[in-house]
């Protein structure tokens, strides 16, 4: 058995940067397990910016002011204290990460450059072409290397072990070997990242991100926050849903119809193109439900008029991504874009610290719901996210840690995960993992997207309920032990299908349209009734069960959402 003082469960940014933060004294036993390479997580996907007030390209800008447009952003929903606290502590964050190395982009006189990002009043964005989640991630392991991280790659967390107070430790799956491990630690820090891939054929989302921390969090009987919003980004790529980063129209891009409009007028004439990426998602899906789409139901990102030398300098990755995916170059023409599920707002609920209610157990980053994003995450607040609340989820484990002794593991640690693959071994063979993920994708791309109504939700609850059934009869037929990917597959789906659910319920309950939760039977955002934060729990029959919260409100009283 192996046994660590603080074990992180995922290699994105957040759980890189929890790491560092626990062996930076250098006297814990610090490790992270993590179903891919540190450097494939998809924190390397992000593209655009970190938002920080730093003021170097608007030297007016303040932490107060990116305070208000997160909270506006989060149409009211985010808690107030959590996010005065992210946004104060951006700044620290950023130039930390820039002092371990970060290769940030610089202004003519050697500061942090910032660009434009959407639903921002100021420029705060700082970046390093389109590839700073690539940066940040390659920074922080090498730091993790620096500091004596230890890294087990290619392993599977299949449960948390606990008394129902305390952590004890994870049981884990190795990919290469195919043996059943169970790691003892005193603390133990979810950063798995969100759950995009339960809509698969229409997100930006690596094939990885299956909700596993989340999943296992809430099987452990730990709560769920705010599930029922899923943010979609207006700009994937029209066919296979890669993301566009929102720094193209930073950038100052213009998004137009297939009649060859800038339609954003209609909806955010202030802010046009750089609204939130709610509003501009539904502009999108509202033109093409109205005609006003292009030949495959699409929009259109111009960039020709930046020029040649801007997008090759500000955007290479992008106009390789177009030119590999779409075989556009977006030098000479519009890349053909259609809104993409992007990110989870909701996740495992928390404290600021990344406390849960069973002690030693943490979570931080896209897994966890803080809740700083509310009903909509604006653009360069998920990086800084996971650098803030990584930060601090780490801090706190060492001081657990240090107060806290590893005690006798259960005589039963093993047995629920040794049952999970035992069963999935027993299947009758009648249904596959592909047959139902394909459903899974189609259910929730269709009945619980970008506009939702109760007869959709229903119907997706229903379609969700025989899901679970036919998975019970799922079998994996790969019975070799060394990299049986069918076996990751399945487990992902079983993660996958267990958030799905929580998403639907969470939207048929929430009765209002608002932020990404858009209700076309509710149109109106109704602070009177869902002022509130929803929070699914297990119950009886595996089904999930909702009870509510309400936000932390300090400054800013509920407005009118305009851009």
């Amino acid at each position: 058995m192996l046994t660590y003082d603080i074990l992180i469960v995922g290699s994105g940014g957040a759980g890189l940067y929890a790491a560092l933060e626990s062996r930076l004294e250098e006297d814990l036993h610090v490790a992270v397990l993590t179903k891919v390479y540190p450097t494939r997580s998809h924190t390397g996907a992000a593209q655009g910016g970190v938002n920080a007030a730093l003021g170097n390209r608007d030297p007016s800008d303040t932490w107060e002011e990116h305070w208000f447009d997160t909270v506006k952003g989060s149409d009211y929903l985010a808690d107030q204290d959590a996010a005065e606290l992210m946004c104060r502590e951006a700044p620290d964050v950023v130039r930390e990460l820039e002092h371990w190395g970060a290769p940030f982009y610089r202004t003519e006189d050697g500061r942090i450059a910032q660009r434009p990002f959407g639903g921002a009043s100021k420029p705060r964005a700082c970046y390093a072409a389109d590839k700073v989640g690539h940066i940040m991630l390659h920074t922080l392991y090498e730091q993790g290397l620096r500091h004596g991280v230890d890294y087990f790659n290619e392993w599977v967390t299949l449960n948390l072990i606990h008394d129902g107070q305390r952590c004890m430790g994870v049981n884990a799956y190795n990919l290469r070997t195919g043996r059943l491990h169970t790691i003892q630690a005193k603390a133990v820090i979810l950063a798995t990242g969100g759950h995009g891939r339960i809509y698969w054929t229409r997100t930006s989302n690596a094939y990885g991100n299956t909700g596993d921390g989340s999943a296992i969090a809430y099987r452990a009987g730990l709560p769920l926050k705010d599930m029922e919003f899923i943010q979609f980004h207006p700009t994937g790529l029209r066919r296979s849903g890669i993301l566009v980063t929102e720094g193209a129209r930073g950038e100052g891009g213009y998004l137009l119809n297939g009649l060859g409009e800038r339609f954003m007028e209609r909806y955010a004439p202030d802010k046009m193109e750089l609204g939130p990426r709610d509003l501009v998602s539904r502009a999108i899906e509202t033109e093409v439900r109205e005609g006003r789409g292009g030949p495959d139901d699409e929009a259109f990102l111009d960039l020709t008029h930046l020029g040649r030398e801007r997008i090759l300098e500000r955007l290479p990755q992008i106009r390789q991504l177009c030119i590999d995916f779409e075989g556009v170059d977006p030098v000479e023409e519009p890349i053909p874009i259609k809104p993409t599920a992007h990110y989870s707002m909701g996740g495992v609920h928390t404290d600021i610290n990344g406390c849960t209610p069973i002690e030693g157990v943490y979570a931080a980053g896209e897994a966890a719901c803080v809740s700083v994003h509310g009903a909509n995450r604006l653009g360069g607040n998920s990086l800084l996210d996971i650098l803030v609340f990584g930060r601090r989820a780490g801090r706190h484990a060492v001081e657990y840690a240090r107060r806290t002794k590893l005690g006798p593991m259960p005589d039963s640690a093993f047995a629920e995960a040794e049952t999970c693959l035992k069963e999935l071994m027993e299947g009758d063979g009648k249904e596959t993992v592909a047959g139902i993920r394909r459903t899974l994708g189609r259910v929730m791309s269709e009945k619980a997207g970008i506009y939702r109504d109760a007869a959709g939700l229903d119907s997706a609850l229903a379609d969700l309920e025989e899901l679970k059934d036919r998975y019970r009869k799922l079998m994996v037929t790969d019975r070799s032990a060394i990299f049986n990917t069918e076996m990751l597959a399945a487990l992902e789906l079983r993660n996958m299908l267990t958030l799905a659910e929580t998403v639907a319920l969470g939207a048929l309950a929430r009765t209002e349209s608002r932020g990404a939760h858009s209700r076309e039977d509710h149109p109106e955002r109704d602070d009177a009734n869902w002022l509130k934060h929803t929070v699914a729990v297990r119950g009886p029959g595996d089904r999930p069960e909702l009870r509510f919260e309400p936000v932390v409100i300090t400054r800013f009283q509920p407005e009118a959402r305009t851009y």
